[in-house]
């Protein structure tokens, strides 16, 4: 089979590459809204761009009409955002996020999720997230259908125990983050395999470190 993109639509473009790039990890976002109320939403099209300086990227489809989500809106107005990565434990509520909610209406209110201060910016981070990137505006993309903004990381929260600042090692038997993997349906990162130098050998999470006692 091929396929000409020149010769497919909008639609058809994104339903392909939306459901065979994956899975994709998923940025739930926090912003300020004009009036302060705290904005959460889940973004699938996310991603890691650099260590220096530190970049992270979140593209954000425009409405229907052209115009801007609530958490575009937010980041072009004041130039901070929070990215946080979802756990398992807290799938159901990260998917609920992305309900559309009336601007002064609360996601994390609506979801049962508790806002905690950030330290360098000014939209809350979410205390259930086992990690938690404070980013500022670095840069932004336009394109006809996306704002595709790129955030400078000031500052990580993580759960206590899950980072070795000894070793900078995460201890990954303690992080079972979820991933898109098209339409509402997720992925677990649970089955895990190693692959060392000697071709074809793979060894499985059990022989990671463990965790200290």
């Amino acid at each position: 089979m091929h396929l000409d993109f020149d010769t497919l639509t909008e639609y058809q473009r994104y339903k392909l590459m939306a459901s065979l790039i994956v899975p994709r990890p998923i940025a739930l976002v926090t912003t300020l809204g004009p009036t302060g109320v705290a904005n959460a939403a889940p973004f699938s099209m996310f991603n890691m761009l650099g260590e220096e300086p530190p970049i992270v990227m979140v593209s954000i489809n425009r409405l229907q009409d052209g115009g801007l989500k609530d958490t575009a809106g937010n980041i072009a107005r004041s130039g901070e955002f929070v990215v946080h990565l979802c756990d398992e434990a807290m799938a159901q509520q990260m998917h609920r996020c992305g309900d559309r909610l009336p601007p002064d209406v609360s996601e994390l209110a609506a979801t049962g999720l508790t806002p905690l201060p950030s330290l360098r910016v000014a939209p809350p981070r979410i205390a259930e997230a086992p990690v938690a990137f404070e980013c500022r505006l670095w840069e932004t993309l336009e394109t006809a259908s996306r704002q595709i903004f790129i955030g400078r990381v000031l500052c990580l929260h993580a759960r206590d125990g899950l980072i070795d600042t000894a070793a900078w090692r995460v201890r990954l038997q303690d992080y079972h983050p979820v991933g898109r993997f098209g339409a509402s349906y997720y992925v677990t990162t649970r089955d895990r395999f190693a692959i060392d130098a000697a071709p074809g050998a793979m060894a499985q999470e059990s022989l990671l470190p463990p965790a200290p006692a």
